[in-house]
Parts: structure tokens; C-alpha cells; sequence
């Protein structure tokens, strides 16, 4: 559970676009790219579809 908590976190703050290098270093060491890249697609999907559903909410009032 803990490795799936580093790899949100660290696909968070990339989104953010704020990061340490060192941080930068860290991960790239203990993370997984695999699992990475799936988090960050499944990420932009729920972001997408959340933005599709708050457009859709306030266009229908």
C-alpha cells in the first residue's frame, strides 16, 4: 500500500508541476515506471471526466 501512496504522490506533484530534484532522484530509484504511467492515465481520466460532469452540472441549470 505504501508503494501505490508514493506513486499517487508522486504523479500528484508532477501534475503540480512542483518537484524537488532530490525528490526527483528518490523515485525514480524505488518507483515503479509501469506503475506510474497507469496512475497518471487513470488520474487524467477521473480529472476529465470530473471536469466533463461539473460542465454538464452548470450548463443543465
Amino acid at each position: 500500500m505504501s508503494a501505490f501512496l508514493d506513486t499517487l504522490k508522486a504523479v500528484l506533484w508532477s501534475f503540480a508541476g512542483i518537484r524537488k530534484n532530490s525528490e526527483y532522484q528518490k523515485d525514480l530509484q524505488k518507483l515503479n515506471p509501469i506503475h506510474i504511467v497507469i496512475t497518471a492515465v487513470v488520474l487524467v481520466i477521473l480529472i476529465i471526466g470530473g471536469l466533463m460532469g461539473l460542465v454538464n452540472f452548470v450548463v443543465s441549470k
